[in-house]
């Protein structure tokens, strides 16, 4: 890695005198500023891009401003390039909005102070090139959220979300300080680049304590079941900060896990605790998520299930796919949120459709027939064009095809017309022929990071158990129209729509619903 100045570390530093300039006006209407916000967001999403063309031109670089166990270094390689940039876009497109989103009201300085900070902290988090910066940027993260989701200091349910995201997100920090600890005491410096070369060795005992610790701050930061209530909260917050939150920052784990992947992969034990994890909170999100009402809300069941399938993607060793679904899930929740007012509206004004046609059981077990053949001939035509595939990018694959396979059992049912057929067949192909070219640009992208692991033993026990996982709910789902007025229905969907009270249970534990606090 070369000594060059990296360009996307000016970005933080344009962040934070925007957001110093905010803070001197913290009261409605502050002048021109609104539009220096976005000036100073805009900015530091053109240095970010200017990153990425140093990076493909010059190689990587870094800056290190100490050295040693305590060192501060930044980096600037194809993760750190291609998140900058993520983060930077999103970031200008957020602060774009709010300037009219925020207009007029009575802390619209301090908003706007406290969104270009946040943002700076995470410019410096997906940056980080040292333990110590890590962790400052994290706690640093933690705090403009907290400070954000308290934004409307009066209303209880605010606080309350706010308390409970300063809980987990700050406990996720007091994992990984214990991690960078012992990573020290293995490793003896603090540069990751030194400690993830270093592991391919081998690990002693304390780096795989400090492995589970990681694995621990990550499914923290990434709202994973049983944790997970505080991001279905957050819509207290203005809008923007919810898309900031589910766009970008809830990202914070899945970027800590692609950071340390040489370490991560180490650890047979900590990969298979990624996709349990994992693929437990994407199958508790994703039914959840199916029986709310409210658009916000469904959303944030999305990001909760979309979380522990990132982390499933993780603990297979796929890490260019969980790269690749980090910037895809950005990109399309970013968009869902600040659009949700107008879904509403657009729902309402669209024709009214006539009978559903619901597939039976037959037209069920056709449709998951018929879509994992097409997928197993994609899969054979890209293996002889461009090589074999790992286990787990296949079964990865099998996983994405069960949702398809639901839409082709709508196709199949006897009501559906011969136009609906094709149309979910072409969906189907279509499907796979995306997942296998996605997955060799990814895999082109971002070749440093690890290739997936030789499937053993436990690898192979961990790829049948989620496929068969995945594909006996997606079943479910499918055939839900023939028993969804079975009377024993009603009592279990009310559950589901309270994600099982979970998050009421994690309310008395920590006193949430006494919370009185405003600062």
């Amino acid at each position: 890695m070369s000594d060059l100045f990296p360009v996307t570390a000016l970005g933080p530093v344009v962040l934070l005198g925007a957001a110093a300039v905010a803070l001197a006006r913290p009261g409605p209407r502050p002048g021109a500023f609104p539009k220096l916000a976005e000036g100073a967001a805009l900015t530091a999403f053109a240095l970010a891009l200017a990153g990425l063309m140093q990076f493909l031109f010059a190689g990587p670089a870094q800056l290190t401003l100490a050295q040693g166990p305590l060192a501060l270094i930044l980096r600037a390689d194809a993760v750190s390039a291609t998140m900058a940039l993520l983060v930077g876009f999103i970031g200008w497109i957020v602060m774009r909005y709010a300037r009219s989103y925020l207009d007029g009201s009575a802390r619209e300085g301090t908003f706007h102070g406290q969104m270009l900070a946040t943002l700076a902290a995470v410019l410096v988090l997906v940056q980080a090139g040292s333990l110590l910066v890590l962790i400052l940027a994290f706690v640093a993260v933690g705090t403009g959220v907290r400070h954000l989701l308290l934004f409307y200091p009066d209303r209880p349910a605010a606080r309350r979300a706010a308390t409970k995201f300063a809980w987990v997100w700050h406990a996720g920090d007091a994992a990984l300080i214990l991690a960078a600890a012992l990573l020290l005491l293995a490793f003896g410096t603090g540069d990751l680049a030194q400690i993830t070369a270093a592991a391919g060795a081998g690990l002693p005992i304390a780096a795989h304590i400090a492995v589970a610790l990681v694995v621990l701050a990550a499914a923290l930061k990434t709202a994973t079941f049983p944790l997970h209530g505080w991001l279905t909260e957050v819509m207290e917050a203005p809008t923007p900060v919810s898309a900031l939150l589910h766009a970008g920052i809830i990202n914070a784990g899945g970027v800590l896990l692609i950071t340390l992947s040489p370490l991560m992969q180490a650890s047979p034990g900590a990969m298979a605790a990624l996709v349990m994890v994992g693929g437990l909170t994407a199958l508790f999100g994703a039914v959840v998520m199916l029986t709310q009402s409210a658009v916000k809300t469904a959303l944030a069941w999305s990001t909760v299930s979309q979380m522990g399938f990132m982390l499933l993607q993780c603990g297979l060793g796929l890490w260019p796919l969980a790269l690749l679904h980090i910037v895809a899930h950005s990109m399309y929740k970013a968009h869902a949120f600040l659009s949700s007012g107008g879904a509403i509206t657009a729902v309402g004004d669209l024709r009214r459709p006539g009978p559903i046609a619901v597939p039976d059981v037959a037209a069920v077990a056709r449709a998951f027939a018929l879509a994992l053949a097409l997928y197993g001939v994609v899969a054979l035509g890209f293996t002889l064009i461009a090589g074999s595939k790992t286990p787990q990018a296949l079964a990865l694959g099998g996983i994405l095809i069960f949702g398809v396979a639901y839409l082709v059992a709508q196709g199949l049912a006897d009501a559906a017309p011969v136009a609906l057929m094709r149309r979910v067949g072409l969906a189907s192909i279509g499907a796979a022929l995306a997942y296998f070219g996605f997955q060799q640009i990814a895999g082109v992208l971002w070749a440093d990071l690890p290739a997936a692991p030789t499937a053993g033993p436990l690898e192979w026990a961990l790829i049948v158990l989620t496929v068969l996982s995945f594909g006996l709910v997606a079943v479910a789902q499918a055939l839900f129209p023939l028993w969804a007025h079975h009377p024993a229905m009603t009592g279990l969907r009310v559950h589901l729509a309270n994600g099982l009270y979970l998050n009421a249970a994690l309310d008395r534990l920590i006193g949430g619903f006494r919370r009185t606090r405003t600062d």
